[in-house]
C-alpha cells in the first residue's frame, strides 16, 4: 500500500476497513480452499478457517493500527533523513531558503496591498452597484454638479434606484477652550440609506433634514465618538456647534465605515441646498447613486447623458455644453493607484520567478550531484514512490521554511511601506488601515508556497525518470551533470538576465520619470517659501469685504516685519492644488466659467482656474510676469476690477491676439474685469498634469476670509512657520491654522510626487534584488560548467592551450548568454514599458539613454561575475586535473 494511501486512510477510515475486509475474505477463502483439499467437508472446513483467524473485527483494528503506525513513522523517518541532508548542506539551504523568503516577502507586501485597495469590498451594500456620477464639459470627464442640477437628475433618471450628493471639507467646532478645526462631511439625507449603512448608535438622517429650515442634527464617526467623547452612550441629543450653527447629534456612524472623498470627517451634517435660480451656476457638489437592478454602466451613462442635454437646452447660460459622467465607484475611490499597484505586484512576481529559478537551479545542481546517491538507494531496492517523497518533502520543507522567514518579513516591511505614505495620504486612503496578514494574504503566501513546494520537488525528480540504473551508477562522478545542467542551466541564466533587464529598465525609467517632475517647471521659484492656512472660528466676525481686507493687509504687514522674512503676501489657492477633473486637464479645484467682451456668452469651452491673490503674491512666489503689470495696491474695491491670466489662458482664448485690454466676466452680479498682465504658466494643478488656462483676480477686489498666507524667507522657511502662527494669533487669538507646511514639503507630499517616488523606489529594490539573482544565477552556471570540464580543461592545456585562451573560452560561453539575456531583455522592456507608458512623466518607454544604461550596467555587472571562474579555469594544474579525474 503507498504512503499517500496510507496518510488518506489516516482520515477517511472507511477506505481501510474496506481494504482489510476484502484482505481478511480472501486469506479465509484461501484457507477454506485448503482444508476441503486436505479432505474436510466444506462446513468444517470454513469453521476451522474462521476460528484460525478469530474476531475479524478486532483483526481490523490491529491491522489498522500496524498500517498507520507504519505510515506515520515511514513518514517521520524520511522527514528526520530530508532534514538531515539539508543540514549537511547549510550552504545549499541558507541560499534556497533566503533567495525565496525574498521574493515571497516582496510578492506578499505587495499583495496585501493590492487586496486592501483593490480586491477587499466596499463596507456598503452591493458596492457594485455604486456609481459616482459628474458633470462633464470640454475640459474634462469629471467636474462638480449644482444642486439644482441634482434635483433635476434625481427626478429625471430612469436607471437610479437612489441618487445622492456629498461634499466635504473643514469646519470649526466648539469646545470649552474656544474653537477647533475638524473634518466633516455634508450629505443629502439618503446619503447613508443608499450605502446600507446602520448608525452603531442611534439614527441617520431622515428625509427633509437636508432641506432649507430644517432642526440642526448631526452623525458622529465612529472615532469621533471614542476620542472626543468617550464612546458614552448618553452622546445621542447632545448639543454642538458647527459653523456657529447649533447641531442635535441623532447617531453615530459604525467602526468598518469610510468614505474616502471625507476620509478624514468627524462630523456628518445635512446638505442644505438652496432653490435659488442662480444657484444652477454654483456647482460644487459630487453625485453617488446605486443602479437599478440589472441596469449596466453603459445603459446608466446613456441615461443620464440625455438628461444632461436637456437642462443644458433647457438652461443654456448655466448648464451649455456640460453633459454626464457615470463610472463605477471603484474607480472613483481608487484612481491611478490601480495602475501602480500592478505595476508593482508584476515586479514582485517577477522578482519572485527569478528566486524561484534561482532556487530550482541550485536544486538541478544538487540532484545533480547525488545521481549516485538515488542509484544506490534504487539498487538497494527503494521504491519509486519512496523516492519521489524524499525529494516532495526537501521541497515542502524548503519551501515551509522560506514561506515563514518572507511573512515575518513582509509583515515588517507592509509596514514600513505604510508609514512612507504622507499624513494627508493616510487619512485619504482608510481602506489600508486594515492593511495586515488577513485571510486573503495568507491564502496567497499559502497558494505561492504550496506552488514552490511543488517546483522543488519536481527540479530533482527529473533524475527519476530515463536512465537505467547502470547508467546512473556508471555516471554518479564528476561527470554526470555537465550535459544536462550546461543546457538547462544556461536557460534559465537567460531566463534570469531577460527579467532582470525588464526590472532594471522599469526602474529605471520611473527613476528618470520622478527626477523630471520633481524638475519639472513649476513656473515659480518653490525654496524658502512657508505656508499657512487660516481660517476665522467665527465667520461672522469677517462677514464684510473691508474687514476681511483690513486684517489681511494688517496681517502682511505684520509678518513682513518678521526676522527672516523678506515678503509676504495672500492667496485664496496656491499652486499644486488638487484636480477636480481628470489629472490630464489642468483643471484644478477652483474652476469657474467666464465670458469674454464682444464674444456670444456662456460657450461651453470657456471655464478656467479661478484665483484670488494678493499684491504682492507672484513677487512672493518669484513668478514670471509675460507682458503688462502685477497687481497694485491700488486695485481695490474703489476700482475698477482687474485681472492677470496665464500663457495657456491667452494662448487657448487670444490666440494671436494680445490679451491685454481684453474684458472678463465671471459674475453676473459684478462688472467684467480688465486683463492687465500675463504671467508665464504656474502648476495649479497636481505636479503631473498639464497646466490649464487660469485667471488671477485682486485679492482686495475679491476677498475672503479664509486664505494662504504665503512668505519667502531668507533663510529654512520651517524656522519662521511658529513666528507666522504668532503673528495670526496676535491680530486674533480666534483664527485657526488649517494647513503649515513649507513648499517644499507641499510638494513632496503631494500624491502625485508620493507615486511616482514610490513606485520609482519599490521598483529599484526589485531590480537591485533581481540583478543580484541574475548576477549569482550566472556566475553559478559559469563556475559549475567549469567544474565540470576541469578534465577537458586539463586536456587541452596538456596538448598546448594557453592560458589566456582558456580565459576567453570561458567568458566566450558566459558572453552568449549575456548577450541572448539582454537581447531578449530590451524587446521585453520596451513591450513592458509600452504598458505602463501612463505613470511615466515626461519619459518615452523606449528612452534610449535609459535602455542603453540598464544594458551596459548589466552587461558589465554580469561579465564581473563570469571573470572570477573564467580565471579559476585559466589557472587550473592540467598534472592535477588529470590527476583528479
Amino acid at each position: 500500500m503507498s504512503l499517500f494511501r496510507r496518510i488518506a486512510n489516516l482520515f477517511v477510515r472507511s477506505n481501510i476497513d474496506r481494504e482489510i475486509e476484502a484482505e481478511l475474505r480472501s486469506h479465509i477463502e484461501m484457507r477454506i480452499a485448503d482444508n476441503i483439499a486436505a479432505g474436510m467437508t466444506p462446513r468444517a472446513a470454513r469453521r476451522d478457517a474462521l476460528v484460525r483467524f478469530g474476531n475479524r473485527a478486532a483483526t481490523r483494528e490491529k491491522v489498522a493500527r500496524a498500517d498507520a503506525a507504519l505510515a506515520i513513522d515511514s513518514l517521520w523517518f524520511d522527514l528526520r533523513y530530508a532534514l538531515r541532508q539539508l543540514r549537511r548542506n547549510p550552504g545549499f539551504a541558507a541560499s534556497a531558503i533566503a533567495v525565496f523568503a525574498l521574493g515571497i516577502c516582496a510578492s506578499v507586501s505587495i499583495f496585501a496591498f493590492v487586496d486592501a485597495v483593490l480586491l477587499r469590498p466596499l463596507p456598503y451594500h452591493d458596492p457594485a452597484q455604486l456609481m459616482g456620477l459628474f458633470e462633464s464639459n470640454p475640459l474634462g470627464p469629471r467636474f462638480h454638479l449644482s444642486y439644482l442640477d441634482y434635483l433635476d437628475w434625481k427626478r429625471m433618471n430612469h436607471t437610479f434606484a437612489a441618487l445622492e450628493i456629498y461634499d466635504g471639507g473643514d469646519s470649526t467646532l466648539r469646545i470649552p477652550s474656544g474653537v477647533e478645526d475638524v473634518g466633516i462631511g455634508s450629505v443629502s439625507a439618503g446619503f447613508f440609506r443608499m450605502l446600507g449603512v446602520t448608525p452603531a448608535l442611534g439614527r441617520g438622517f431622515r428625509e427633509g433634514e437636508d432641506r432649507p429650515g430644517a432642526p440642526g442634527v448631526a452623525l458622529l464617526s465612529y472615532a469621533a465618538w471614542q476620542i472626543r467623547y468617550g464612546g458614552r452612550a448618553d452622546i445621542l441629543g447632545q448639543s454642538i456647534v458647527l459653523d456657529n450653527e447649533p447641531r442635535q447629534i441623532v447617531g453615530v456612524l459604525p467602526k468598518d465605515f469610510y468614505f474616502s472623498p471625507t476620509a478624514h470627517a468627524e462630523f456628518w451634517r445635512p446638505i442644505e441646498g438652496a432653490d435659488h435660480p442662480e444657484d444652477r451656476g454654483e456647482h460644487n457638489l459630487s453625485g453617488l447613486g446605486r443602479l437599478k437592478p440589472g441596469t449596466s454602466v453603459e445603459q446608466a451613462q446613456a441615461d443620464m447623458s440625455n438628461i444632461a442635454a436637456l437642462i443644458a437646452k433647457q438652461y443654456p447660460g448655466y448648464d451649455e455644453g456640460r453633459g454626464a459622467t457615470v463610472m463605477p465607484w471603484t474607480e472613483v475611490t481608487i484612481g491611478r493607484l490601480r495602475s501602480v499597484l500592478n505595476l508593482l505586484m508584476c515586479g514582485a512576481v517577477l522578482l519572485l520567478l527569478i528566486a524561484a529559478v534561482n532556487v530550482s537551479g541550485l536544486l538541478l545542481v544538487r540532484s545533480e550531484n547525488r545521481r549516485r546517491e538515488i542509484a544506490v538507494r534504487s539498487a538497494l531496492g527503494a521504491p519509486r514512490a519512496r523516492l519521489i517523497r524524499f525529494f516532495v518533502l526537501e521541497g515542502v520543507l524548503l519551501s515551509a521554511s522560506a514561506a515563514g522567514l518572507g511573512l515575518a518579513g513582509s509583515y515588517g516591511l507592509m509596514h514600513v511601506l505604510i508609514r512612507l505614505l504622507p499624513e494627508g495620504m493616510t487619512n485619504s486612503m482608510p481602506y489600508l488601515s486594515g492593511l495586515g496578514l488577513n485571510a486573503h494574504v495568507l491564502i496567497f503566501a499559502g497558494g505561492v508556497a504550496l506552488l514552490t513546494a511543488a517546483l522543488f520537488a519536481l527540479a530533482p525528480l527529473f533524475q527519476l525518470s530515463g536512465d537505467d540504473l547502470r547508467n546512473r551508477l556508471e555516471q554518479g562522478g564528476r561527470t554526470a551533470a555537465g550535459s544536462v545542467w550546461r543546457h538547462l542551466g544556461a536557460n534559465l541564466v537567460i531566463f534570469e538576465l531577460c527579467t532582470a533587464m525588464v526590472l532594471l529598465s522599469g526602474a529605471g525609467l520611473l527613476g528618470r520619470s520622478f527626477y523630471r517632475l520633481m524638475h519639472s517647471d513649476l513656473g515659480i521659484e518653490t525654496g524658502h517659501l512657508a505656508i499657512l492656512r487660516i481660517t476665522p472660528s467665527d465667520s461672522e466676525v469677517y462677514a464684510k469685504p473691508y474687514q476681511q481686507v483690513a486684517f489681511a493687509h494688517q496681517l502682511i504687514d505684520n509678518v513682513s516685519h518678521l526676522p527672516g522674512v523678506v515678503s509676504a503676501s495672500v492667496a485664496h489657492h496656491i499652486p499644486l492644488a488638487g484636480v477636480t477633473g481628470n489629472n490630464s486637464t489642468g483643471v484644478a479645484a477652483g474652476s469657474t466659467n467666464f465670458t469674454i467682451a464682444g464674444r456670444p456668452p456662456h460657450p461651453a469651452e470657456y471655464e478656467a482656474n479661478f484665483r484670488q491673490v494678493g499684491a504682492g503674491f507672484f513677487s512672493t512666489l518669484h513668478a514670471r510676469l509675460n507682458r503688462g503689470r502685477y497687481f497694485s495696491a491700488g486695485d481695490d474695491i474703489h476700482h475698477p476690477p482687474v485681472m492677470i491670466v496665464n500663457q495657456a489662458f491667452a494662448h487657448a482664448f487670444f490666440p494671436g491676439q494680445n490679451p491685454l485690454g481684453q474684458h472678463i466676466g465671471y459674475d453676473q452680479s459684478k462688472p467684467s474685469s480688465e486683463i492687465v498682465g500675463v504671467i508665464d504658466n504656474i502648476k495649479e494643478g497636481t505636479m503631473d498634469s498639464q497646466v490649464g488656462p487660469a485667471m488671477y483676480t485682486a485679492f482686495d477686489q475679491v476677498p475672503d476670509s479664509t486664505f494662504y498666507l504665503v512668505a519667502r524667507t531668507s533663510d529654512d522657511p520651517r524656522t519662521v512657520l511658529t513666528a507666522l502662527e504668532q503673528s495670526v494669533h496676535q491680530l486674533d487669538p480666534a483664527y485657526i491654522i488649517q494647513v503649515r507646511q513649507t513648499m517644499e514639503e507641499r510638494i513632496q507630499d503631494s500624491q502625485a510626487a508620493y507615486l511616482h517616488r514610490a513606485s520609482a523606489w519599490i521598483v529599484s529594490g526589485f531590480a537591485a534584488m533581481a540583478l543580484l539573482l541574475g548576477i549569482v544565477g550566472l556566475y553559478g552556471v559559469i563556475a559549475y560548467s567549469v567544474s565540470r570540464r576541469t578534465r577537458e580543461i586539463g586536456v587541452r592545456m596538456a596538448l598546448g592551450a594557453q592560458r589566456s585562451s582558456v580565459h576567453a573560452m570561458v567568458m566566450s560561453e558566459a558572453g552568449r548568454l549575456i548577450v541572448v539575456g539582454i537581447a531578449a531583455g530590451l524587446i521585453c522592456s520596451v513591450a513592458a514599458a509600452s504598458v505602463m507608458r501612463s505613470m511615466l512623466f515626461d519619459t518615452a518607454p523606449w528612452d534610449a539613454l535609459t535602455l542603453s544604461a540598464v544594458a551596459v550596467v548589466l552587461a558589465l555587472s554580469a561579465a564581473l561575475a563570469s571573470y572570477v571562474p573564467a580565471r579559476r579555469a585559466a589557472s587550473v594544474n592540467p598534472v592535477e586535473a588529470l590527476r583528479a579525474e
